[in-house]
């Protein structure tokens, strides 16, 4: 079988190197194009360019998926692997090849851009990977395999998406084996995982703990959740102390409390602007507050 597999994240970049050491090692890896980066803006390969690097595997890094149509067809693959790519995939390609997309999510729930922050976020108590033959419409096409996992309390971004990309390895590979069966998602329970916006990343005091304490996991550590005041908050956890108030940041009893609109979080590791992550104590020795 060849194989092609377009995708650009980290969760990719895992599924990528799950699938390298097997008999389904891509023949060609695409993926977007460099771009700048962090506070200093430098050129950063994407994580699937530095994985298909590391492993000498064909990569091209066109500026449109478009413009891909015509290596893809000189390797005519039998199919196609799309994982967190960032961009649609529009004609020709869509209807030349069996596209199998790795979704981590259990569709029809939380199609889109942030599936696994969405999850999250809501309190969901489970969540999973669906493997879909890629369609015109966003992340609705038949379903050939699915798999739940639990989200535990303590679990972030970090954790949760780490142990999706291991279970969507597995389920890739045992499709690519095959005989693959594409069943229609069910009509019923479709919710859409809007991409994250800087807005989203603010813990908003008018929420209550519970809903503030969802956001920092389900942005630690790849985006990072802030106070208004513009405090990176890493880890906290519903502190179930006396009121503060609203917005507000207080020392109590050696804890660094924020006020929610119910009870305070507390702010167990923070990331000062322009300055490393440290933990709580830390933060307010060299703080006044």
């Amino acid at each position: 079988m060849t194989l092609a597999y377009i995708g650009t994240s980290t969760f990719a970049a895992t599924v990528l190197e799950a699938l390298a050491s097997t008999p389904h090692s891509p023949a060609l890896v695409i993926t977007r194009p460099p771009r700048p980066k962090g506070r200093g803006r430098r050129v950063a390969l994407t994580p699937v360019a530095q994985s298909a690097e590391r492993l000498g595997l064909p990569l091209i890094a066109p500026e449109r998926l478009g413009d891909a149509a015509e290596p893809l067809a000189a390797l005519s693959p039998d199919v196609v692997c799309l994982c967190a790519y960032g961009a649609l995939v529009r004609e020709p390609i869509l209807s030349a090849y069996e596209i199998l997309n790795v979704h981590p999510s259990l569709l029809p729930r939380w199609r889109g851009a942030a599936p696994v922050e969405r999850a999250i976020m809501a309190g969901d108590e489970r969540t999973g990977v669906s493997l879909i033959r890629l369609v015109a419409e966003l992340d609705a096409g038949p379903i050939c395999a699915l798999e739940a996992s639990a989200i535990g309390p303590a679990d972030d971004y970090g954790v949760l998406a780490a142990r999706l990309a291991a279970t969507a390895a597995r389920l890739l590979m045992d499709a690519l084996d095959g005989p693959r069966t594409y069943v229609p998602q069910a009509e019923a329970g479709v919710t859409y995982a809007e991409k994250i916006t800087a807005q989203d990343r603010i813990l908003d005091p008018t929420r209550g703990a519970v809903e503030l304490e969802r956001v920092v996991r389900a942005l630690h550590p790849h985006i990072g959740a802030r106070t208004p005041a513009g405090l990176g908050v890493a880890r906290a956890k519903v502190a179930g102390e006396e009121a503060v108030a609203a917005g507000e940041l207080v020392v109590r009893a050696g804890h660094l409390l924020y006020g929610a609109a119910d009870e305070p979080l507390e702010l167990l590791r923070v990331k000062p602007p322009g300055s490393r992550e440290m933990d709580a104590a830390a933060y307010i020795l060299g703080h006044a507050i």
